[in-house]
């Protein structure tokens, strides 16, 4: 396998801020008088853009609501995960994910980040990987989030390398099926690992070394 660069969505195979998502748009459900959003509806916004969480969450209200409105939930949620957001420090990032990073980067290997979060800066910043990327793709700079690879082919386009020749890491089916239909390898952690779809599937993220020559 001749992969000189690797993709790694952000959370979720980086580092762990679903609970951080899961209370935010929970405090904005009960803000709405909505008392019945779950866990199970916290697992469809995995992987999609902010406005389109949004739409999960709404879904459970029987009403309508403006673009104005809805724009205006959108950033009061973000306001309490941004506030949130502020626990991460460096010790989040667990030993396996820094192991994985420090002998890609000895390896000569490039690395990138393609996520779809607008807080990717701020998250990356908060566990100090600011700068430690050859590249980052993230929600601030796409108009399609995943499924939609554009986000993947963006973070290969900074690399300066075509999608065959890196790997895409993630941890959500719509992930994995934005990373297919770049044209990427897929390797899937997590809850994606179940997808049949995936090129690879990881129990940890340091498995990525030994399939691509980087131990």
């Amino acid at each position: 396998m001749d992969i000189k660069g690797v993709i790694f969505d952000l959370d979720g195979v980086l580092c762990f801020t679903d609970e951080y998502h899961y209370a935010a748009w929970k405090a904005l459900s009960e803000h709405l008088g909505i008392k019945d959003f779950t866990r199970e509806d916290n697992a469809r916004q995995r992987g999609v853009s902010r406005m389109e969480s949004l739409e999960v969450v709404l879904s459970k209200s029987g009403k309508e609501y403006t673009q104005e409105e809805k724009l205006g939930f959108a950033d009061y949620k973000n306001e309490l995960y941004k506030k949130m957001l502020e626990n991460i420090s460096p010790s989040d990032l667990s030993d396996d994910v820094k192991h994985t990073l420090d002998c890609l980067k000895k390896s000569g290997i490039k690395t990138a980040v393609g996520s779809s979060s607008k807080n990717t800066p701020t998250i990356l910043k908060r566990l100090g990987l600011d700068g430690f990327f050859d590249a980052v793709a993230d929600g601030n700079d796409i108009t399609h989030s995943k499924p939609d690879p554009e986000v993947f082919l963006l973070a290969a386009k900074r690399l300066a390398l075509s999608p065959d020749c890196c790997l895409v890491v993630e941890d959500a089916l719509s992930g994995v099926q934005a990373g297919l239909g770049g044209g990427f390898t897929v390797a899937a952690i997590g809850d994606a690992a179940k997808s049949q779809s995936a090129h690879i599937k990881l129990s940890k993220l340091s498995d990525i070394l030994g399939i691509i020559g980087a131990e």
